[in-house]
C-alpha cells in the first residue's frame, strides 16, 4: 500500500459506500461475517502458526493459546451474546417524564480503524475486530510493519474470506500510519506504544473522532511475605518470559518482600530452569525478540559483562544475549532500585528486574510515584493487604495469586488508565466500545404532563415542580 493521499481515498469510498447500504446492521449479517471469521482461522491454523514462528520465534503451542484460542473465545462469545446485544433495551422512566418509555437503541459507529501491534500481531488485531464486526461496524486493519509474516498472511486472509469493502487490510511503516490518520475515521482502536498512541490521539482530535487507546507502563508484580512461593515462582516466570517478555501485561518489576526475599529468588530460579532448561537459546519453547532495533534497546540494559562477580553487578540470573540470533537469556536483576536505568522504562523484554519491600506502605508509595500501570499483580493470602492495595493504588486491571490470566474471562474489561491507556475491550465491553448507544424517549400522544411546564408562567406554582423534581 502506498501513501499517496488518492490511493488512500480509493480504498476507503468504497467502504463508506458500503456502509452507507446499511446491511451491517442486520443482525443476520454481522452473525454470517462471525462465522465466517471463525472458519477463516480455524481453516489457517497452521499458516498462523508458522507465520508467527517467522516473525518472534513462537512455539506453536504458545501462539495457539495466546493468539488463536483467544479471538476463537472472543467469536463464540459475542455469537452467543449478540441478539440480546444488538436489540434496543428499556430503561427507567422518571415520573415527571411520564406517560412515556425510555430506550437505548445500539448502532454502529461506521468506519472503524483498527490499529495492531507487533508482538502478538494477530490477537490484538481480530480480538477487537471480532466485536467490530458484531456492532455492525465496516473495519480498516492496520497490520503492523515489524512483523512482515503475519502482515502478509492477515492480508491474504482477509481477502479470500471477506469483501474488501466490508473488510480491508492496510500494511506498510509509519508513513502508512500517518496517511491513515489524516483519513476521517468514525472510530479509532489503536493497540502499541505511549509515543504512538499520543499521535494517534492528536490526530484523531482533528476529526473529533473517538478512540480507544490500549497502551502499557511499568506493572509492578507483589510477592508479599505470606505468599505461596512455588505458585508464585511458577506464575511469575510463566507470565514474564512468555514471547520472551514482550507482552504488555507482563510483570515488569518485582517487589519482594525482605523476609522470604532469598527463598524466593532460588525458587524463581528453579522455575525459569524447568521452563527452559540450562540453555533457553536451545530450547524450542522461548522466543525470540522481534527486531535488532528493540534488541539493541534491550541490550542496553544488561551489564556488559554478565560473568562479574564484583557487586555492583545485579545479573542474579541470566544476561547473557546474541543479536545475530535475537536472543535474549531470561535474565532476573537483584538488588534494583528506582535510580537504575532499568526502571525508568517499560522493559518490554526477558528482563525482571527485583525490589525489595518490609511494608506496603514503602510498595505503594514507590508505585504511586510514577504512571498508572496497565496491570498490578499480587501474591499474598491476607485480606486486608489485597484490600489495602486494590484501594490504593490506581491500575488498569491484575490478578490476586496469579498474573495475565484476567484477560481470559470475556466478563473482566480490558483496558489501562491514564498513561496505560483509555477504554476496554473483551467480551461485552467489545461490542459497547464498537457501538454509540442512542438515548431515545418516546412520550404518549394520549395525555401532555407537559403542559403543566407551558407558558404563561403567572399561574405556575414552583413548590410543586420542586416536590415533583
Amino acid at each position: 500500500m502506498g501513501t499517496n493521499e488518492q490511493e488512500m481515498k480509493q480504498v476507503l469510498q468504497p467502504i463508506r459506500e458500503f456502509f452507507a447500504r446499511g446491511e451491517t446492521r442486520e443482525v443476520a449479517y454481522r452473525r454470517y461475517q462471525l462465522k465466517t471469521l471463525r472458519q477463516a482461522i480455524k481453516e489457517n491454523e497452521e499458516k498462523i502458526l508458522i507465520a508467527l514462528y517467522f516473525d518472534l520465534g513462537k512455539p506453536s503451542f504458545e501462539a495457539f493459546l495466546s493468539e488463536i484460542v483467544l479471538v476463537l473465545q472472543e467469536i463464540n462469545y459475542a455469537l452467543k451474546n449478540l441478539s440480546a446485544w444488538a436489540n434496543p433495551s428499556k430503561v427507567k422512566t422518571p415520573l415527571f417524564l411520564l406517560p412515556g418509555r425510555s430506550y437505548l437503541y445500539p448502532e454502529p459507529y461506521g468506519i472503524v480503524l483498527i490499529m495492531g501491534p507487533w508482538n502478538y500481531p494477530f490477537q490484538l488485531l481480530f480480538a477487537p475486530l471480532v466485536g467490530a464486526i458484531a456492532s455492525g461496524n465496516c473495519v480498516v486493519l492496520k497490520t503492523s510493519g515489524s512483523a512482515p509474516h503475519t502482515s502478509a498472511l492477515i492480508k491474504d486472509l482477509i481477502k479470500d474470506y471477506f469483501d474488501p469493502a466490508f473488510i480491508t487490510v492496510v500494511e506498510g511503516g509509519s508513513e502508512v500510519n500517518q496517511q491513515l490518520l489524516k483519513e476521517k475515521f468514525d472510530y479509532i482502536f489503536f493497540t502499541g506504544s505511549i509515543r504512538v498512541g499520543k499521535i494517534v490521539m492528536k490526530a484523531a482530535a482533528e476529526n473529533l473522532t473517538p478512540v480507544t487507546l490500549e497502551l502499557g507502563g511499568k506493572n509492578p508484580c507483589i510477592v508479599d511475605k505470606d505468599a505461596n512461593l512455588n505458585l508464585a515462582a511458577s506464575k511469575i516466570a510463566w507470565g514474564k518470559f512468555i514471547n520472551a517478555g514482550q507482552t504488555c501485561v507482563a510483570p515488569d518489576y518485582l517487589y519482594v518482600h525482605s523476609d522470604i526475599k532469598q527463598e524466593f529468588m532460588e525458587t524463581l530460579l528453579q522455575a525459569i530452569r524447568k521452563f527452559y532448561g540450562d540453555e533457553p537459546q536451545k530450547h524450542s519453547d522461548y522466543g525470540r525478540i522481534i527486531n535488532q532495533g528493540h534488541f539493541d534497546r534491550l541490550a542496553d540494559l544488561l551489564p556488559q559483562d554478565p560473568q562479574n562477580k564484583d557487586p555492583q553487578n545485579k545479573v542474579y540470573f541470566g544476561g547473557h544475549s546474541q543479536r545475530e540470533d535475537l536472543y535474549i537469556q531470561p535474565t532476573v536483576l537483584d538488588e534494583v532500585t528506582w535510580s537504575d536505568p532499568v526502571m525508568e522504562e517499560e522493559i518490554f523484554g526477558p528482563i525482571l528486574p527485583v525490589l525489595t519491600f518490609d511494608n506496603l506502605h514503602e510498595v505503594i508509595a514507590g508505585i504511586r510515584k510514577f504512571s498508572k500501570p496497565l496491570a498490578l499483580y499480587l501474591f499474598t493470602k491476607n485480606k486486608k493487604s489485597q484490600k489495602r492495595i486494590w484501594r490504593e493504588v490506581p491500575f488498569g486491571g491484575g490478578c490476586v495469586n496469579n498474573v495475565i490470566m484476567h484477560l481470559l474471562s470475556p466478563h473482566l474489561p480490558f483496558g489501562g488508565v491514564g498513561k496505560s491507556g483509555m477504554g476496554t475491550y473483551h467480551g461485552r465491553a467489545t461490542f459497547d466500545t464498537f457501538t454509540h448507544y442512542k438515548s431515545t424517549l418516546h412520550s404518549s400522544t394520549y395525555l401532555d404532563m407537559q403542559s403543566l411546564s407551558y407558558p404563561p408562567y403567572q399561574s405556575k406554582r414552583i413548590s410543586w415542580w420542586k416536590k415533583l423534581y
